[in-house]
């Protein structure tokens, strides 16, 4: 018989603690997926050197990762959704952290890559995974909670993978330092198997084979919410990569403020999905909440954009922005799993989130308007895309509202 699913009957504070026991697994399995995304990319300049390559071929292995990650993702959500999520988040947590360390004794480049490209496949596994665990375990009332602390882990490792495997490398040396972080995954991996008794997979309908599988994802709603996490993808990128240069060539904002006006919104847009997720708990209110931030968070960019600031004023503007889209980000997601079909989590996360490392690809775009002299219009483009991605979250909400009731606004 399965372990106890989230609504079985337990004293509220033994519910908590183990919501929270849970929230901590998943969470550290995706700071791990993140932080070895972004491992490989500080040890291009040694490995040029070592190996002999250029920085096109070094590049290849971190865009090798990410597009095997997103490739993967759906598929992966099938059989998530099929088989169950706790043996593949085990498989996919075990492959991510065993690649990385054998990446220690490569003897070349291609070893490199061929790693780097089953590590992607490890990759693959978590978000389905991790949502479809995390929708069959939490307690609704705490859901958004947990969605919010799942993508502020995930932020986590972004930001500490670089630093920290750095200073391993100058340390330890870099064979060394991804050795050391390869094999921390190996207790998480651990800790998930003698914790697994209280992960519960997503709820399935007696008979369910799988609604609609394949056609349910290329549904008008799907493309909608797949296009809305691509739109969004693609603005945020937007943002990190270019605002300092914008602010420079716009109001003459030195780069030094410009930094720290990049950092406010990576902070703003960091502690601001921990407000989304307290917020998702306690309203039903998700889509107007999503709209009324992400129409703050467009004026607060057009501002930046077109309006002559100075340095401080623009940190305070970035920071205000970041926190906007940053709480916006919670509510979000629990849209979507609202609008995904009974047992079905697994592959609609995997499909709408490959919608976010494809975004990322698109930030060449704002680069082009650079290089033609229209630094002015970089801004403005980014607001404009944030501005249609609420249009394809309105288009597929409405579109899930008229086949099944979703929650009263």
């Amino acid at each position: 018989m399965p372990p106890p699913g989230p609504t079985a009957t337990s004293h509220p504070s033994m519910q908590h603690n183990r919501d929270w026991r849970i929230i901590g697994l998943i969470g550290t399995g995706h700071f791990l997926s993140h932080f070895y995304m972004l491992c490989l990319a500080p040890l291009f300049p040694l490995w040029r050197e070592e190996f002999g390559v250029s920085y096109f071929a070094l590049g290849l292995s971190v865009a090798l990762m990410s597009a095997v990650t997103a490739l993967l993702q759906t598929p992966v959500g099938f059989l998530v959704d099929r088989h169950g999520a706790r043996p593949y988040l085990v498989g996919g947590t075990l492959i991510m952290a065993l690649s990385i360390s054998a990446m220690a004794f490569a003897p070349n480049y291609w070893t490199i890559l061929g790693l780097a490209l089953l590590s992607g496949i490890g990759n693959s596994v978590i978000h389905p995974a991790d949502y479809a665990i995390l929708a069959g375990s939490i307690n609704k009332a705490r859901m958004g909670r947990a969605f919010a602390w799942h993508t502020v882990t995930g932020n986590l490792g972004f930001a500490l993978a670089p630093p920290v495997i750095v200073l391993l490398s100058f340390w330890i040396g870099w064979r060394e330092a991804l050795l050391l972080v390869g094999l921390l995954g190996i207790p998480v991996v651990g800790a998930i198997l003698l914790q697994s008794r209280i992960l519960v997979d997503q709820a399935k309908p007696r008979g369910s084979q799988g609604e609609g599988g394949a056609a349910m994802l290329f549904s008008r709603p799907m493309l909608m919410f797949f296009a809305f996490f691509l739109l969004s993808a693609m603005a945020g990128s937007g943002m990190q990569a270019f605002l300092i240069t914008v602010l420079d060539q716009l109001w003459a904002i030195p780069i030094a403020q410009g930094s720290w006006a990049l950092t406010g919104y990576m902070a703003g847009a960091t502690f601001g999905v921990l407000i989304g997720g307290w917020f998702a708990d306690r309203s039903q209110r998700h889509a107007s909440f999503v709209i009324a931030l992400t129409l703050t968070a467009v004026a607060l960019i057009l501002c930046l954009g077109l309006v002559p600031v100075s340095g401080p004023v623009a940190i305070g503007i970035a920071l205000s922005a970041g926190l906007a889209l940053g709480a916006s980000r919670t509510p979000r997601d629990v849209m979507v799993k609202d609008a995904a079909p009974p047992g079905q989590i697994g592959k609609v996360f995997g499909f709408i989130s490959a919608g976010l490392p494809l975004g990322g690809t698109l930030t060449p775009v704002f680069g082009l308007l650079l290089d033609a002299g229209l630094a002015h219009w970089v801004l403005p483009l980014v607001a404009a895309i944030l501005a249609l991605s609420l249009l394809c979250m309105g288009t597929a909400r409405g579109a899930v509202s008229a086949t099944r009731p979703l929650p009263a606004e």
